[in-house]
């Protein structure tokens, strides 16, 4: 039987022994991509029964952010993917702050690198590292010492603090620009409508229009886009 609270704790545990030691100077970009490149630096978990000369392992990689979408606690309910948990909490928040409050979401992809195995310390080669992308002038690097059998967990929590610093200026910038606010004809964030007519764009452009069909879905839209959806098909017919 797994012991859920065991590895509740685990996890806690190296989420507590994580340091960022270099944080990105730019947070995360409100109308793009970014791409920040990561080292995690920790102590080789066979250091304790094989002693000898300090090592170090260093993994490198790549994550990359979508820009934010902006989301709300009835846009939530209907994705695909979560437990039965998760949906009663969307619903109850919908409850709360309204079906249609707005919120961001941030999507992530990680691309591992290279692995390597170095002589001296953790703290020694976090510090080696970051002053060689201080030097460089890297901008858009992390370096992170972490956990090495949960070191995915020390990544996840960088991550995580770095969207926190982030979402304040994400949320002010898509404010004044109105995106936050509901569109009068819909009442669905403006961001929404906009990455539909987007979407709507490229299906006409001759992508395939699915994407466009589970956004469509996921505002509970589609009804009110119907006719516009089913003429792409004409169009193409014709």
């Amino acid at each position: 039987m797994r012991d859920y609270d065991g590895d509740l704790r685990r996890l806690m545990d190296a989420a507590a022994r994580t340091e960022v030691v270099r944080t990105p100077r730019q947070l995360l970009l409100t109308f793009g991509v970014t791409k920040l490149d990561y080292y995690v630096v920790t102590e080789p978990s066979y250091s304790e029964v094989i002693p000898g000369s300090p090592e170090a392992v260093v993994r490198e990689g790549r994550v990359s952010a979508q820009r934010p979408s902006v989301v709300t606690p009835g846009y939530m309910s209907r994705l695909e993917g979560f437990g039965d948990d998760a949906y009663r909490y969307f619903d109850d928040l919908a409850r709360q702050v309204g079906a249609n409050s707005p919120g961001l979401l941030y999507s992530y992809s990680n691309e591992p690198g290279e692995m390597n195995i170095v002589e001296g310390t953790s703290r020694e080669i976090a510090e080696r590292i970051n002053n060689r992308l201080e030097s460089d002038d890297k901008s858009h690097s992390a370096v992170i010492r972490g956990v090495d059998e949960l070191w995915d967990v020390s990544l996840l929590k960088f991550i995580f603090e770095y969207t926190m610093a982030s979402i304040s200026a994400n949320v002010d910038e898509l404010g004044s620009r109105g995106l936050m606010s509901p569109d009068p004809r819909h009442g669905v964030p403006r961001a929404a409508i906009h990455r539909i007519e987007s979407l709507f764009l490229r299906a006409e452009h001759g992508e395939d229009p699915t994407e466009l069909k589970q956004e469509l879905d996921r505002w509970d839209l589609f009804e009110r886009y119907q006719d516009r959806f089913f003429g792409l098909f004409k169009r193409r017919v014709g």
